[in-house]
């Protein structure tokens, strides 16, 4: 199985698969609504300035989170 991480931690540019969503269960049907769902794939796109939103691609859309909700999305190597 491959290594794990959370989405906060990938660094801009980089590519990932949604392995696992951790938040509660009404802030998991917003993120699933908003594209990040199990299987999914996931790009960085770019960072605030402050590093705070992040936008991220997926599902061809660019969604700015915050990071405390990114650390809730669990990501795999692309």
């Amino acid at each position: 199985m491959e290594e794990t991480r959370t989405l906060d931690r990938l660094a801009a540019g980089r590519r990932a698969v949604v392995a696992e969503l951790t938040a509660p269960e009404d802030q998991r049907r917003r993120l699933q609504e908003l594209g990040f769902v199990p299987g999914g794939r996931v790009e960085v796109v770019q960072e605030s300035p402050w590093g705070d939103p992040v936008a991220y691609a997926v599902c061809g859309a660019v969604i700015a989170l915050r990071r405390s909700d990114a650390r809730q999305i669990l990501v795999a190597a692309d």
